[in-house]
């Protein structure tokens, strides 16, 4: 697989990386150990070296298996991971203090196996403590060797340019897709000023792009697509248009519809890269073969057109975690 740099900072990762989230929480029953770390593996030997993780997913458990899959390969690998939650729990709000960000890392560092972190993302901005106390935090943990780069998550256009101006941002991880462009208006332009990178989550609109979905799917009860009101009933009814148009560009392609949804992410810009999660081989052999496919400046115009009048349904999150939308 070919590679990409995250914005200015000379990180280079593979152009599609793995989000690991979903191997322990999210989308159902956590996958079995044995077979989690075997996928992880796949991934690296199918040329994936980014890998995504972070503290909540889990409570450090979506780390440990990251870091036993990966040990023996740790320096062909970029491990990102990320701070944010106090005591790891999403449900106990916001906790970015200094104190809690080291503990975080050496968590991180003793679950991941490894004596050095690539990428420590702030999970999400914590109103309570100054993103300078924060990005000065990380920068000291880089000057110890503990941290390679510093990125946020979800993060608002003040927030980032402050932590910036303490510690150059190398990435920015949002959500980003033909299923949610809202970064489209501010944000990527101020990432492209600044050289920042970006690492789209959910790029395949959190399963909704693939055309494996419809207003029929029953999730499982613990499923968080449950609570999202983009993933009702009725509004995946009502949205079912853009996944129509997805499924005729990928027929066009003869490619599949998630690899059309990745192709036009890696379009977008050269330093943005996307990271799907999976829990089956064959949905990952399928994402990586996303970076394959060529999308042309009249596609992508013709793409750009139809999404445009395209109004979607559903609010991302429920009103209950507005916290966790960008600051």
């Amino acid at each position: 697989m070919k590679t990409r740099q995250l914005g200015s900072s000379g990180l280079e990762v593979s152009e599609i990386g793995f989000g690991c989230m979903g191997l322990s929480v999210g989308y159902g029953p956590a996958t079995d150990g044995n077979d989690a770390i075997a996928l992880l593996q796949k991934a690296y030997f199918s040329g994936v070296t980014f890998f995504d993780t972070a503290e909540v997913y889990g409570q450090g458990a979506n780390e440990q298996l990251v870091g036993k899959a990966l040990h023996d390969v740790r320096d062909k690998v970029i491990i990102a991971t990320k701070f944010g939650f106090k005591n790891g729990k999403v449900t106990a709000g916001l906790d970015s203090r200094p104190e809690r960000i080291r503990q975080v890392a050496e968590n991180s560092l003793r679950n991941l196996q490894t004596d050095y972190i690539d990428l420590f993302y702030q999970h999400r901005v914590d109103p309570d403590v100054p993103v300078e106390d924060v990005a000065g935090t990380v920068k000291d943990l880089i000057a110890e060797g503990k941290v390679k780069y510093f990125g946020m998550s979800e993060a608002g256009l003040e927030s980032i340019r402050r932590a910036h101006a303490v510690q150059p941002v190398t990435a920015l991880q949002s959500e980003y897709s033909m299923f949610w462009r809202e970064t489209e208006t501010e944000i990527i332009p101020l990432l492209e000023e600044l050289g920042i990178g970006f690492v789209p989550f959910s790029p395949l609109g959190k399963g909704f792009l693939t055309g494996k979905m419809n207003s029929e799917t029953e999730f499982d009860k613990t499923d968080a697509r449950n609570i999202f009101p983009r993933y009702s009933k009725e509004n995946r009814e009502a949205n079912q248009t853009i996944v129509d148009l997805v499924t005729k560009l990928a027929e066009e392609q003869k490619a599949t519809p998630a690899q059309i949804a990745l192709a036009w992410l890696l379009a977008q810009k050269p330093w943005i890269v996307p990271i799907p999660g999976t829990t089956k081989t064959t949905r990952l052999e399928e994402n990586i073969g996303g970076a394959n496919i060529s999308l042309s400046g009249h596609d992508l115009a013709n793409i750009q057109k139809a999404l445009d009048n395209i109004i979607l349904q559903g609010e991302r999150y429920p009103a209950s975690m507005a916290g966790l939308q960008g600051r």
